[in-house]
C-alpha cells in the first residue's frame, strides 16, 4: 500500500502538503493541524508502549495502527473511492476495552492526578495530547465534512487511555488523587 523511496520531496517548501485525493492545502489548516496531532498523539502512545507489558502493550499497539488509519482518514477529504475510514468496529472494541478494564477498578472518589508510575504519568500523557487531536478534529469539521466516526474514535481513545492508566495504576501503588485545596494556606 505505502512505499517510499525517497524520504524527502521538497514540494512542500512552500508550506503546503498533499492530501491522499491529491488535493494541496496549507500546513496550517485545521486540517493539516489535526493531521499533526494524531501523529503526535501516537507518538505519545508509543512512548507509553515502552512503560508497559502484556495485554496493555498489545491494546496499544492495535490502537497505534488505527491511529494511522485515522490519518488517512483525515487525510482524505471528502467523498473518495476506496478511502481508508475509521468504522464501527474499531470504535466498538475501544468501548469493549473500556468496560473489561473498568470492572475491575473501584468507582472514582476524586479526580485523579496524571501522576504515579512512569507507565501512567505516560499513558496520561497519551490522553492529554489524544484530547488535543480531537479538539483540533473538532475545528476541522466545523469548517469541513469528516467522518463522525473518527470523532467517536479519539473520544473513546481518550477515555480509553484514562481506563488503562487507572488499571495500571491499580497495580503499582493505585491513583494519585487531587486533593483540593490541600496547599492553601
Amino acid at each position: 500500500m505505502v512505499k517510499l523511496n525517497k524520504i524527502y520531496t521538497r514540494t512542500g517548501d512552500a508550506g503546503q502538503s498533499g492530501l491522499v485525493d491529491g488535493s494541496r492545502v496549507s500546513k496550517a489548516s485545521a486540517r493539516m493541524h489535526a493531521i499533526g496531532e494524531v501523529d503526535e498523539a501516537n507518538s505519545a502512545i508509543g512512548l507509553a508502549v515502552a512503560e508497559v507489558e502484556g495485554d496493555a502493550k498489545a491494546a496499544l499497539g492495535r490502537i497505534q495502527n488505527e491511529l494511522f488509519d485515522l490519518g488517512a482518514d483525515i487525510a482524505t477529504p471528502g467523498e473518495m473511492e476506496g478511502a481508508l475510514r475509521i468504522v464501527a468496529p474499531q470504535v466498538e472494541r475501544l468501548e469493549t476495552e473500556i468496560d473489561l478494564m473498568n470492572e475491575a477498578l473501584s468507582p472514582l472518589t476524586s479526580f485523579i492526578l496524571p501522576a504515579g508510575s512512569r507507565a501512567v504519568s505516560a499513558l496520561h500523557l497519551a490522553r492529554a495530547t489524544a484530547r488535543r487531536a480531537e479538539r483540533w478534529i473538532v475545528a476541522l469539521a466545523e469548517e469541513e465534512q469528516v467522518n463522525p466516526l473518527a470523532l467517536a474514535y479519539l473520544n473513546r481513545l481518550s477515555d480509553h487511555l484514562f481506563v488503562l492508566a487507572r488499571h495500571v495504576a491499580a497495580s503499582s501503588g493505585g491513583d494519585v488523587l487531587w486533593q483540593p485545596g490541600a496547599t492553601r494556606t
